[in-house]
């Protein structure tokens, strides 16, 4: 009997085991079914893998937030108070509007239309907004397009469209101060970017590409001024040296950003072109005013050689004293260091152009702003950063007024077709001259073929010495005899 009970409740014991068992296989089959059932449609079609996407998307759909309509879009750009772009453009206007409005205060008929700051405040404006749009014009596989494009063609659109020229009109004598005020600016950016052991290393390059290209395109210049123009080989240097100086206005900033960015470090090539394509605008203003003196015989021709070498000497002695100068003064333990060096740079460096111009030494100014500029540099260390960007602040100002006065010096209707075709002939062939000599120049220097091409094409850009230059040669040629030559300026 108890054998029997035994066998019982053993085999209770396996049917209540297999009972646990089957009890999850049931539910689990309850749970597909149920799956099952709540996967179909309305219909009560089976789901298929599309109806199955169109689900899942549907789901995605009710989790994501709906985008602004249009009206919504609408009522943010026009919400009070205005935001956004509306509200940029507002506070731009109101800004120049209230410049204006300031300077009419003040100066009354000039700031008119007719009136000289009238002219400079429009032709300011219009050079900003056509630097603006030309940066943003995108062309595949090229760089942006700088922004002194649209400047110049700014200035030249107001010089040659016959209402607004009559109405924006600004005099020679201010036109030429605030080019050279910018000339002065670009002029101590050259000096503070100058790397001091790229120009030891490359000092005798620099000497070379300082010289030779400029008295070589000077040279081919009046030779072909003559033979093309018929022109005096005294008219015909002149018009060499004019050709021969770069736009330190163009090579300087740019040479700054390849610098800034780290191209052309390691062997000196920023350095190399800001500092010879300084003294190559040097040079030939001091080969300009001795020519000049010679054409209009004032003075020998000894004396004119002589004040050229001691333009340079007075130059670089007066550069001399203000850098030491400015090394010590102010001080390290004054307030607004960066400012007050900055100051003192600016104002020495537009003194030093203006004043050289006065006593009678005009190639003086620019070699003494350069020198002295480097060598406050050396002293500042690290803190010569803060000043660069301060100069940089100064530049941006003076540059729409630069390359808007340049653009506004080219009148169309005062050019004659064989004139421009002989003038682009003498140019192109005086600049392909200089080009094959530049690069003859550094040759044996370390540098590969493509930074030997690169230095060659760097010094192409005209205009802003040029632009300097005009007012003095326009007032030259109302003084002479040579009236049928006005077509030089």
């Amino acid at each position: 009997m108890a054998d029997k009970d035994t066998d019982k409740a053993i085999q209770c014991h396996h049917l209540e085991a297999s009972t646990e068992l089957s009890h999850p296989a049931a539910v689990h089959e309850e749970t597909q079914e149920e799956t099952v059932m709540n996967s179909k449609h309305v219909d009560g079609n089976e789901p298929t893998e599309g109806s199955n996407l169109l689900n899942s998307n549907e789901k995605k759909l009710r989790e994501t937030p709906t985008e602004l309509n249009c009206l919504q879009r609408l009522r943010s750009a026009w919400a009070c108070p205005p935001h956004g772009l509306l509200g940029r453009v507002i506070t731009t206007v109101t800004m120049v509007v209230l410049l204006w409005a300031v300077v009419w205060s003040i100066t009354g008929s000039e700031c008119l239309p007719g009136g000289n700051l009238f002219g400079i405040l429009i032709l300011f404006y219009c050079a900003v907004i056509g630097g603006k749009l030309f940066s943003l014009i995108k062309l595949p596989t090229l760089p942006p397009l700088p922004p002194l494009l649209g400047m110049l063609l700014a200035g030249f659109l107001i010089r040659n469209i016959p209402v607004i020229s009559d109405n924006v009109q600004i005099k020679h004598d201010w036109s030429s101060s605030l080019r050279s005020i910018a000339l002065s600016i670009i002029l101590v950016r050259a000096g503070l970017g100058l790397d001091p052991k790229a120009l030891k290393k490359l000092k005798g390059v620099c000497v070379r590409l300082s010289m030779g290209p400029c008295i070589i395109e000077a040279c081919a210049a009046a030779v072909l001024a003559h033979l093309l123009m018929r022109l005096p080989w005294q008219w015909g240097f002149i018009l060499g040296f004019v050709l021969g100086a770069v736009s330190p206005a163009v090579v300087v900033p740019s040479m700054l950003l390849l610098q800034g960015g780290g191209y052309g470090v390691e062997k000196g090539v920023p350095t190399l072109l800001m500092a010879a394509g300084s003294f190559d605008d040097i040079l030939a203003i001091t080969g300009f005013n001795t020519c000049l003196g010679m054409a209009f015989s004032t003075g020998s021709t000894v004396f004119n050689v002589l004040r050229g070498l001691l333009e340079v000497v007075i130059g670089v002695a007066t550069g001399i004293f203000l850098g030491l100068f400015i090394q010590f003064f102010p001080s390290t333990d004054q307030d607004n260091l960066a400012w007050k060096r900055a100051s003192l740079l600016l104002g020495f460096a537009v003194l030093a152009v203006f004043s050289s111009v006065r006593f009678g030494f005009p190639g003086s100014g620019g070699l003494c702003t350069l020198v002295m500029a480097f060598l406050a540099g050396l002293r500042w260390g690290t803190t010569k950063s803060e000043v660069e960007k301060i100069i940089a602040v100064a530049w941006n100002i003076f540059q729409p007024l630069l390359f808007g006065l340049i653009g506004a010096e080219v009148f169309v209707a005062s050019l004659r077709p064989e004139t421009v075709g002989l003038s682009i002939a003498t140019l192109g062939i005086a600049v392909l001259v200089r080009i094959l000599s530049t690069f003859l120049m550094v040759c044996f220097a370390g540098f590969n073929l493509k930074e030997k091409i690169f230095i060659s094409f760097a010094w192409l850009p005209k205009a802003t010495v040029q632009g300097l230059w005009l007012w003095m040669q326009q007032e030259l040629m109302e003084r002479s005899s040579w009236k049928s030559m006005e077509w030089m300026c």
